[in-house]
């Protein structure tokens, strides 16, 4: 006989969304299971440059990066460990004056998230930042956003979750989720049968499958970022970097080695991706311009992952608009990892409250539907 299994919410995706709604919902005494795939942050919740920045992001994202900063201030208490998270401070590089004035300009609009954006010209980064390349005229910096361990942080929310009371399945892809009467019933590859009155699509680049089954298709795309990974070298650089405008990202790890990411990778197949030669040398020579201090360093790893990116680049978060029930968190355009613990306890009060006290207007799945 078919097992069937009975819980309030069932997750369909173990990464930092699905995983920190997991804990949420077991801090409100609510009976939830989690069905992963493959293994919990094994996809791009734990193949990401690891940055938890809340500059640079829209308007409309700010009071739920908000949310999340305060998240991550306590986050050992949360799931157990530090996931190596620092806040090191983000430094975003302005390479002419109109970059400068484009970060003054966001500067302005966002004074009141807290973010205590500070203006540096060129002769400050000089000073401070010698190793920096030429191209950098001056930058802004966030001094509390900071960077993790993306391969640390997802497992830990999933770990947390599980301590909290929540069954977590990994190795258990969902082959069918169907709305039976008042509750759902998702049928797995194994087998195994379960019935929930919520479900939350948390599934990343595959959720516009599941929307698409209840009548919400949205033109979501996969992206494939590429990363690579010097050898450890001595400190030398405390801060996250950005570009405005686009470009490399770069930081150094507790151990030494830099982290630097930009340009796209592709698609081997539905699950996996990888960089390609000319989008690895693209990076190297954008953070050599930057970085020129890396212009010997070895490269000892590279990598790339499978992202949900959305036309105008935010999230889908919230009810379906076609099913009772049914509640989205993706779509994150690769911008996920700092607002994710934020998702997972806006998920959380749509289950418990039927609403959040978080403004998601603009995370909408209608908007597209």
């Amino acid at each position: 006989m078919t097992p069937l299994l009975s819980t309030d919410v069932a997750i369909i995706g173990g990464g930092i969304v699905g995983a920190s709604a997991a804990l949420a919902l077991r801090r409100m005494n609510i009976a939830v299971m989690v069905l992963e795939r493959d293994v919990c942050g094994s996809h791009s919740s734990g193949v990401n440059y690891g940055g938890v920045r809340r500059q640079g992001r829209s308007i409309s994202q700010l009071a739920l990066s908000a949310r999340a900063h305060e998240i991550w201030g306590r986050l050992e208490s949360l799931i157990g460990i530090s996931a190596e998270y620092l806040r090191s401070g983000h430094l975003k590089i302005a390479r002419s004056e109109a970059d400068m004035a484009s970060l003054e300009a966001y500067r302005e609009k966002t004074l009141e998230y807290g973010m205590n954006l500070q203006m540096l010209d060129g002769s400050y980064l000089r000073k401070h930042y010698p190793w920096l390349g030429e191209r950098a005229v001056g930058g802004s910096l966030c001094p509390e956003d900071g960077h993790a361990n993306p391969r640390l942080v997802s497992p830990a929310f999933a770990m947390a979750a599980k301590r909290a009371g929540a069954d977590i399945r990994e190795h258990c892809r969902v082959d069918s989720v169907n709305k039976d009467g008042d509750h759902f019933l998702l049928r797995t590859h194994s087998g195994l049968q379960i019935r929930s009155q919520f479900v939350l699509n948390c599934a990343g680049a595959w959720s516009g499958k599941i929307a698409a089954q209840f009548g919400e298709v949205v033109p979501m795309e996969s992206i494939h970022p590429v990363m690579v990974v010097t050898e450890p070298l001595a400190p030398f650089m405390s801060l996250s970097l950005g570009v405005e405008g686009g470009g490399v990202y770069a930081r150094q790890a507790p151990r030494g080695n830099c982290v630097i990411g930009g340009s796209r990778g592709f698609a081997l197949d539905e699950l996996r991706a990888r960089p390609s030669r000319s989008a690895i040398n693209l990076v190297l020579q954008q953070t050599v311009e930057l970085l020129p201090g890396l212009r010997h360093a070895h490269i000892i790893r590279s990598w790339s992952g499978t992202e949900g990116s959305l036309p105008d680049r935010q999230p889908v978060i919230g009810f379906s608009k076609t099913t009772p029930g049914l509640v989205h968190g993706f779509g994150f355009s690769g911008a996920g990892f700092q607002i994710g613990p934020a998702v997972g306890e806006v998920l959380a009060e749509l289950v418990r409250d039927g609403r959040s006290q978080t403004p998601l207007d603009a995370f909408a799945i209608d908007r597209y539907t």
